[in-house]
């Protein structure tokens, strides 16, 4: 009796001293836009790439915004620091990463980065 709780104490231990984080990582291209353009010569310039995130954190799944009020608001940032209004600019190649970390069910932090190519045309 004795050797089987100190067995369950060292289960106990180990379990509530290690790190079990989760963290997972999607690439996902939500991009529904229907730009036609078309290139006769190289008339555009690639300037870089731009970003916007942005995160939430949960306390025993409580808490933050619905993954869809996420993803607006780092897109929005993504299209503030592109500065489309500066010429003309498009953003291609949209990629959505999705980063869960932390301890579920206790606490998870999700961090929403939305990047995109700044394209500027010159004709």
């Amino acid at each position: 009796m004795k050797k089987t709780n100190k067995f369950m104490m060292g289960l106990v231990l180990m379990a509530g001293l290690s790190s079990c984080g989760v963290n997972h990582s999607w690439i996902l291209n939500q991009n529904q836009n229907q730009t036609q353009v078309h290139l006769g010569d190289r008339n555009f310039k690639t300037l870089g790439r731009v970003q916007g995130t942005a995160e939430v954190e949960y306390a025993l799944l409580f808490g933050g915004v619905k993954k869809k009020q996420l993803y607006s608001k780092a897109y929005a940032q993504m299209l503030e620091n592109a500065g489309l209004e500066q010429g003309a600019r498009a953003v291609t190649n949209v990629i959505t990463e999705e980063h869960l970390g932390g301890a579920p069910p206790f606490y998870t932090k999700r961090t929403l980065t939305v990047s995109a190519s700044l394209v500027e045309f010159t004709d």
